[in-house]
Parts: structure tokens; sequence; C-alpha cells
């Protein structure tokens, strides 16, 4: 595992095995969310988003969490491996809570600088509608990726078997 990437609904952990998973193989973690948002809120333009993205995938070795579709073709493409994380609606329900109850008026270290944590209707309706709206495609452009290795957790009892299965660098 040299190339990692980490998909699946927000509240899901995907930060989370990311700092695990860099840490057990000694791997650069980049989270998608400290590059889209800067501070304050503010989102990088697409154009900026893409070329700040493709900077890290120009490195040798990496593990990139987020969704994000406007480099997701390009991150899949280059990945050795990919984890998705599709867990239940109610289980990223209760993560993304669970989080703002946890990081109240702080940021986050997967986040961008200067962007507390909040939880807003419109944010709420996203992760609600994830499993039904997203994932379909998710799964068909999983299905087309050849001589990657692909994992797909729907609890975290079974991403906790497959961790510990994992060697140390």
């Amino acid at each position: 595992m040299k190339k990692v990437v980490i998909i699946g609904g927000s509240g899901a952990g995907k930060s989370t095995l990311a700092q695990t998973l860099g840490k057990k193989l000694e791997l650069p973690i980049y989270h998608l969310d400290a590059i889209h948002w800067q501070p304050g809120w503010v989102p990088l333009s697409r154009e900026q988003f893409i070329k700040e993205t493709e900077k890290v995938l120009e490195r040798d070795t990496w593990i990139i969490d987020g969704n994000y579709g406007s480099t997701m073709e390009q991150r899949l493409q280059q990945a050795d491996t990919v984890i998705f994380l599709h867990y239940s609606t109610i289980r990223c329900l209760y993560g993304i809570t669970k989080r703002r109850i946890a990081y109240r008026n702080k940021t986050r270290p997967d986040m961008g600088k200067d962007c507390p944590e909040k939880l807003d209707w419109e944010f709420f309706q996203w992760v609600l509608k994830f499993n039904r709206t997203k994932t379909p495609a998710i799964y068909e452009r999983l299905s087309t990726l050849r001589d990657t290795d692909i994992h797909i957790f729907k609890n975290r009892k079974e991403l906790q078997k497959y961790i510990q299965t994992l060697p140390d660098a």
C-alpha cells in the first residue's frame, strides 16, 4: 500500500482511518477538506482545488481521504488501494453529531484552518441522502477499476479486523 484513497459518507470516520493507516504504514496523509476549505469556510475554486490535489497525486506515496467528485477519477486511477466506508445513514448521522459536540467552536485537525466545526441543515440533508444519491455511482466506478485493491466496509467491526491484518511499515 503506497497510494490509498479513503471514501465514504461524512461522519463515517474517513479522517480517523487515514490517521490510523498513516501511523501504521508510515505514509503521508492528505485530507481533502483541509485543501478545499480556506479560513472562514471559504472554498477554493474548483480549478485551484484540482491543482492542489494534483500536487499531492504527484508524490510517491499518500493517503487521501475525502469524496470530492472533481478529483475522484484522478485519485482512483492512481490509487493502488481504495477503502470505501459504506456505513449506514444512521451511523454517519451519529458520526457528524458526535463530531459537532467534540469540536464545538474548534477546528478539527483534518479541516482547513479557522473552520470551526458546524452542523447545519444543508449538511445534515447531504449526509441523509448520501447512501441513496452518491453510493450507486461509487459502486459503479469501483467496479471498473483493475489492478486496484478495493475494500468495502459496512461497519467498524469489519474495518477493525482488516486493520489488524495489516503489517506495520
